[in-house]
């Protein structure tokens, strides 16, 4: 949600981190939806679930682009302030008491909604909700769902039940999105900066595997953003691959496989960037680092095609500003400020590089917020939201308004706003300004119909552990103990190994899925399978698979190879290549593809035509341990 939007929060976090700088219950009952099934029947739209992604691309089960143009229904995640009696709407944002529960059901029938949703034109919705309202047990009070008597008696929990399946049995693509921990308007210091500021990683983590399951027989729920605008709380800095208890790219890796493995693995996966480090200080280090260390260093899931990037722009935000007005306030830019080429650029730095192809880090990206209120008069910021919808548009972007539902004269951002009469206004009706940019949004061209596979590429990291990202190597258990591992998704096969730190990368070029069925591997920690005559790295210590089989993994003790995991291929594979070196300088092939997988470290990899079919190493004392050449052979023509 936008972060500035009560400012009194934004001056609270800034003031409290100027100060410092200077001086677990179980989950509600999780029974499956009574009507969940019955919602599938009724659906009106033509698109066919589960979701998963081809490149940059979402697409349906039939390969078909699916572009989500989407909005936010808010209210579940919370919007008390913070301050004051929880019981006065004027403590709730912008005087709405959401209850908990997704606004407006005070105030128009949920078929109402649903209806005037789908007149937007939009085809799916981010559905925010908190941690604290998966264990509430208390039930709303009659009060919130004053225009849904039907709903009265029930917890906030079962009230999202019922508008997941009204929004689904209207045909609507749904997108679960952990907002928030406590039932607190977001974004300032709230107990709500980080996935784990107000309970464990585990916990989260088990909140969502809760989740996941408790829709999994609607397909139509599509899936998990994992969390909300990742940011500084009072002490410390979210990180992207620190591996600290701050990590949030460990913890999203960690949330996402066991959300496809455990829950649901039909859901696509939403990894949103960091939303904000540093003081908002002139002098000191601060930004939004949004997406930007997804370029040397990416997400690979357990499924190689559910990995969905977000970020958002509002435009009293910048690169490097907070937001704030008054105290708070550095002379950074703010998105608005800039001139069109200037935001366009930002946009591409912070977010757009991703959708690429040909990357270890390509993937669609969506912009689950963006806004702007209907009575903003000043001319750089109605300018900004005319040029970003622009570039979305020019870009074939997928995205989501903030906020979908408000109150009539409290919060003007809404698209529809309903009084307490149920009487609807906004963006449907004529006089709102924002509708020009909106409509051109919406009617943008872009792409449509089947998206071809295409190739893909991976990264692997043992950096600090485990990457293990294949189900039926999973499945085999742990094949070499106490090492760290790394193994491709199923699917992909490895292609190019760093000298050092433990990245590799993974791809299904030119082959496709190479392995065979079944679940037969080969771990290899010697040299017993290098053939008579077949020295490819003199002097140098060969792990090689046996015949008829190539490299998906590896693994390491420190810095030393510890064994590569080999896997039987589904055609006779030839036996003699070339030995690519890489312990003194890059060796990679000329047109860079899957991108720099290992920043700052010596890599070697095969051609798009070739793969991995042994890892040479040096035992030598005083020499580095890691892999120096890679034997790569032809793939089968």
């Amino acid at each position: 949600m936008p972060i500035a939007r009560s400012f009194r929060i934004v001056t609270y976090l800034t003031v409290t981190l100027l100060v410092l700088a200077l001086s677990g219950t179980a989950p509600a009952a999780a029974g499956p939806q009574s009507a969940q099934s019955a919602a599938q029947a009724s659906t009106t739209g033509t698109w066919q679930p589960p979701l998963s992604t081809r490149g940059r691309y979402i697409v349906d089960a039939a390969g078909n682009r699916f572009r989500l143009k989407a909005a936010n229904w808010d209210g579940a995640q919370g919007s008390w302030t913070g301050s004051g009696s929880s019981a006065d709407p004027a403590n709730h944002h912008a005087g709405q008491d959401s209850y908990g529960i997704p606004l407006g059901l005070d105030r128009a029938p949920l078929s109402q909604l649903v209806s005037d949703f789908q007149a937007l034109g939009i085809n799916s919705i981010r559905l925010p909700f908190s941690n604290e309202m998966i264990h509430t047990t208390t039930p709303v009070p009659d009060a919130a769902v004053t225009a849904n008597p039907q709903l009265r008696g029930r917890t906030p929990l079962e009230v999202y039940d019922a508008v997941v399946t009204a929004l689904t049995g209207a045909g609507f693509a749904v997108i679960l999105n952990n907002h928030t921990n406590t039932s607190r308007w977001c974004c300032g210091v709230d107990g709500n900066e980080r996935w784990n500021s107000s309970q464990s990683t585990q916990q989260w983590a088990d909140d969502w595997v809760f989740m996941a399951r408790r829709y999994a027989a609607n397909s139509r729920v599509v899936g998990a953003d994992l969390y909300n605008e990742v940011r500084r709380d009072v002490l410390d800095d979210p990180n992207w691959g620190l591996g600290d208890g701050h990590d949030w790219y460990a913890a999203a890796q960690l949330a996402g496989d066991r959300i496809l493995t455990e829950a649901n693995p039909n859901l696509l996966i939403v990894v949103e960037g960091i939303n904000w480090t540093g003081l908002p200080v002139d002098g000191l280090p601060h930004g939004r680092p949004v997406l930007t260390p997804v370029r040397t260093l990416s997400d690979t899931l357990v499924d190689a095609h559910k990995l969905v990037y977000s970020a958002h722009f509002y435009g009293y935000t910048g690169p490097r500003h907070s937001g704030a007005t008054g105290i708070g306030e550095t002379s950074d830019p703010r998105y608005q400020d800039l001139t069109r080429g200037e935001l366009y650029q930002a946009l591409a730095d912070e977010a757009f590089f991703v959708t690429t192809e040909g990357k270890h880090y390509t993937a669609p990206v969506w912009i689950s917020e963006f806004g702007i209120g209907a009575n903003e008069t000043g001319t750089a910021a109605r300018t900004w939201f005319g040029n970003i919808t622009d570039y979305f548009a020019d870009q074939d972007a997928d995205f989501a308004y903030w906020p979908l539902v408000g109150w009539a004269g409290h919060d003007d951002w809404a698209l529809l706003s309903y009084d307490s009469s149920g009487h609807r206004s906004g963006i449907l009706d004529g006089g709102d300004w924002r509708a020009t940019a909106w409509n051109h949004l919406m009617s943008s061209a872009g792409r449509t119909g089947y998206v071809g596979p295409g190739t893909t590429w991976r990264m692997l990291s043992t950096d600090h552990g485990d990457q293990v990202e294949s189900l039926r190597v999973r499945a085999g258990g742990d094949w070499d103990s106490g090492a760290y591992k790394a193994v491709c998704p199923d699917g992909l096969r490895l292609i190019g190994l760093a000298h050092s730190g433990g990245r590799g990368l993974c791809t299904d070029a030119t082959a496709g899925d190479l392995r065979a069925t079944g679940s037969a591997q080969t771990v290899v920690t010697d040299e017993r399978y290098v053939p008579a005559g077949g020295d490819w790295a003199s002097g140098y210590t060969k792990l090689q698979c046996p015949a008829g089989q190539f490299v998906i993994g590896y693994s390491r003790r420190g810095e030393r190879v510890s064994a590569v995991l080999c896997a039987p291929a589904s055609a006779a594979l030839g036996a003699s290549g070339r030995t690519v070196w890489f312990d003194r300088s890059d060796n990679r092939p000329a047109d860079g593809a899957g991108d720099d997988f290992a920043y700052g470290a010596y890599k070697g990899q095969c051609a798009a035509g070739e793969f991995v079919a042994g890892v040479a190493f040096t035992t030598r004392v005083g020499s580095a341990q890691g892999p120096a050449a890679v034997l790569c052979v032809p793939l089968p023509s």
